[in-house]
Formats: C-alpha cells, sequence, structure tokens
C-alpha cells in the first residue's frame, strides 16, 4: 500500500506554523487502506469495527465514519468518541477486560450493536445493568483460543495465561448461564489472538477453533448469529507490504465456507499505522567515546513504542544529507536512559534544527502519550491532498498546570 508521501515543502510548512514533535497523518492513505480491506472483504458481507485504541483522535475516527466504518471500543470515553465522530451506535462494538457498570449503563443508553463479554463476572453485571434499566443486551462471548499469536509478548492476548476472554472450552457453561439471566442475550462468539500479526498462520488456527464452538453451540440449541474475528493485522515497520488484505479474506473464506454466520473485524494498526509520521526537530548532537546521539524535541513521552515494546520505527532526515553518515542513537530530552526513538541508525551529520521524520507512527503513537517530565502533548495535524488542518492544537504547560488544584490548606 506503499508509504506516507507528503511534499517536504508541505512539512516544512506544518512545522514553522505548529511546531514539533508534530504527528502528521495522511487522509488519503487512511481512505485508501479502508478501501483495501474493505474490497477484500465485501464478499464475506464482513462489518468492519475501527479500533479507536489505535488512534483515538476524533478527525482520524470521523473520516473512518464518513466512509462507513464501524467502531471498536474499550473504554466509555472511547464510546463518547465514536459517537461524537458519527459512528452509529448500531455499528459500535464494546470490548475489554474491565468495562465499569456506569460503562455499559452508557453504552446501553446509547444502543450500541454488541458487548464482547469477557468474564462470568462481567456477564453477571452486564445483566444486573440491563435489568435496572428495563432493556435487553446483546453480548458475544469472547473466548481465549489459547493460539500463540508469535508477537510480543506485551502485545499477545489469546494465550491461555494473557487477562483476556474465557477459555474457550468453557464456552457453552458460559451460554447457559447467559440463557438462565434475565437482561442479556448472547448471540456471538469473538476472539482476538493479539496485535502487530505477520502471518496468518495463528488467525487460521484460531478461527478454526471458534468455528466448531460455533457450531457446537448452535447444535447445542444456542442461538449464535455473530464471529467477530477481531484484529491485529499488522505492518511491516521496514517498509514493505506486510500482510496483504486479499491474503486474510481468502484465509476467512477457506475456514468459515458453508457456514452460515455474521462475520465481524476489528482492525486498528493496520488502517492507521502507515498513514501518520512524527516530525522532531535536531536540538544537539553529542559524540561520545563510544557513542553519538542525536537529540531530538521528541521524546518516550510522545512515541512510546520504541521504549516499550522494542520496536523499530524507519528514521530520515526530511532533507536528506549526504555528509559523515555515521551509526546514532536518536534520543530525547526526558530524564530517562530509556528515552530513545531509535538505536544504532545510520545518519549523516546532523546540525541543531534539523528535521528528522519517524515513519509508521499513526497508530499506538499520540494516543499513549503522556506528559512525563511536564512535556505537553504534541500537536496533531491531517493532510488531505494540498490542504491540511491543526487536528489537536499543542498543549501548553499553562494548560498543564490549570489542570491541577492546590489546597487552600497548604
Amino acid at each position: 500500500m506503499g508509504n506516507f508521501e507528503v511534499p517536504a515543502a508541505t512539512l516544512a510548512a506544518i512545522t514553522e506554523r505548529v511546531g514539533t514533535p508534530v504527528y502528521v497523518y495522511s487522509a488519503d492513505m487512511i481512505r485508501a487502506r479502508y478501501r483495501a480491506l474493505a474490497d477484500a472483504l465485501a464478499p464475506l458481507r464482513a462489518g468492519i469495527h475501527y479500533a479507536v485504541k489505535a488512534n483515538g483522535n476524533q478527525a482520524v475516527i470521523t473520516l473512518l465514519a464518513k466512509l462507513g466504518c464501524g467502531a471498536d471500543v474499550v473504554s466509555g470515553g472511547e464510546l463518547a468518541r465514536a459517537l461524537a465522530a458519527g459512528v452509529p451506535a448500531d455499528r459500535i462494538v464494546f470490548a475489554g477486560v474491565g468495562k465499569t457498570r456506569d460503562e455499559m449503563a452508557a453504552a446501553l443508553d446509547a444502543g450500541i450493536h454488541i458487548f464482547n463479554v469477557e468474564s462470568e463476572a462481567e456477564l453477571e453485571a452486564l445483566a444486573e445493568v440491563a435489568r435496572a434499566k428495563g432493556v435487553v443486551a446483546r453480548l458475544g462471548l469472547r473466548v481465549n483460543p489459547d493460539v500463540d499469536a508469535r508477537t510480543h509478548a506485551k502485545i499477545t492476548t489469546g494465550k491461555a495465561e494473557n487477562k483476556f476472554g474465557v477459555a474457550i472450552e468453557r464456552a457453552p457453561a458460559f451460554f447457559a448461564r447467559a440463557q438462565a439471566l434475565d437482561g442479556v442475550r448472547a448471540i456471538g462468539l469473538s476472539v482476538h489472538i493479539g496485535s502487530q500479526l505477520m502471518e496468518l498462520a495463528p488467525y487460521r488456527e484460531a478461527y478454526v477453533r471458534l468455528r466448531s464452538m460455533g457450531e457446537h453451540l448452535r447444535a447445542e440449541g444456542y442461538e449464535l448469529r455473530l464471529l467477530d474475528l477481531g484484529g491485529g493485522l499488522g505492518i511491516d515497520y521496514d517498509g514493505g507490504d506486510g500482510p496483504r488484505p486479499a491474503d486474510y479474506a481468502a484465509m476467512v473464506a477457506e475456514v468459515m465456507m458453508g457456514a452460515d454466520f455474521e462475520l465481524a473485524v476489528e482492525p486498528g494498526r493496520w488502517l492507521v499505522g502507515t498513514a501518520g509520521v512524527l516530525l522532531t526537530r535536531v536540538i544537539y548532537e553529542k559524540r561520545g567515546a563510544a557513542k553519538r546521539h542525536v537529540i531530538v524535541d521528541a521524546a518516550m513521552n510522545d512515541l512510546i513504542r520504541p521504549t516499550l515494546y522494542e520496536a523499530h520505527h524507519r528514521i530520515e532526515p526530511v532533507a536528506p544529507g549526504a555528509a559523515d553518515p555515521l551509526p546514532a542513537d536518536v534520543v530525547g530530552p526526558v530524564c530517562e536512559t530509556g528515552d530513545y526513538l531509535a538505536r544504532d541508525r545510520v545518519l549523516p551529520a546532523m546540525a541543531s534544527g534539523d528535521l528528522l521524520l519517524i515513519r509508521d507512527a499513526g497508530a499506538y503513537g499520540a494516543v499513549m502519550a503522556s506528559t512525563y517530565n511536564a512535556r505537553p502533548l504534541v500537536a496533531e495535524v491531517l493532510v488531505d491532498g494540498d490542504r491540511w488542518a491543526e487536528v489537536r492544537p499543542r498543549q501548553t504547560v499553562e494548560d498543564l498546570i490549570a489542570l491541577d488544584r492546590v489546597p487552600d490548606w497548604i
């Protein structure tokens, strides 16, 4: 699907007006990614629900909603964002292991499509909230198929030791309990085995188990209409194409051939990851006895993936140079040894003020940012053809201080 491409002159204009660090997203690329996935899945008539946790910027969610995309949310805040962006309530799936009763109530009031329930305790709580409102909550059981997604340990979710879902062999007992409760109606099964999957084999294994359990539950007389296949399709952070939607869709079609289930998917990173970059400006270059450090104004609080997941992001100068290319660590100003954006990258000599572009930062970038070291949240910009807009203004230190309250007794 190609790389993020915005003219250097546009990037320069953005940084001159908005400053750095700044996240920049391509509307054209998000549209192209969504349409490629939607076209591949069209023969399966699978519902697409964007995983809002990947990038929760209101402009991004609105852009996808206007394309007809639903939403997968995991908190009351994400639910509110999806509704505000124009996602129809009946196209919202509410997942997550720790839904509170207040979040359940808000989702029921909105009339969402379905809750993906992850424990017996949550089932009881949802039934209680629904009964109090005099409504019936539609739910799907998230099962844990004990499949190794072969991804990073911190983003695998489908193994037996992970906190997510109910062991798949317990599904019949769960459905029996749901059938006995007023206020809930169990109509689906869901599975999500992890994020950033680069192979289709783990999906196949999980989906075979999901279909088998769905057919078993139907044979037992339970209403089972929907199989939610989750998300997790990865991107190639080295610039390749990664898994293709057509190959994924062909695998799903093969596994589900002859089955009469509604299908749903929950993509996040695949839709927005390659559509965003982080622009950062060089503060200093520092050459020590053992290491060359390029110190930039972005830091681990702005993009935590390299520190948290040992993640690789391509980094390149906006204005390429050829002088003195040597390995360097690209690091930020945060007072932590773990504050790095890249290690041992060959870069030309960098001068203060030079711009660096960090690729594939559209997912789990700004949405995971923090204000550690009293560093305000950075700006976000959406580019659409020859126009662009600041879709999240840069926070100020004054904004941060204004969030706090000092008791009058100090």
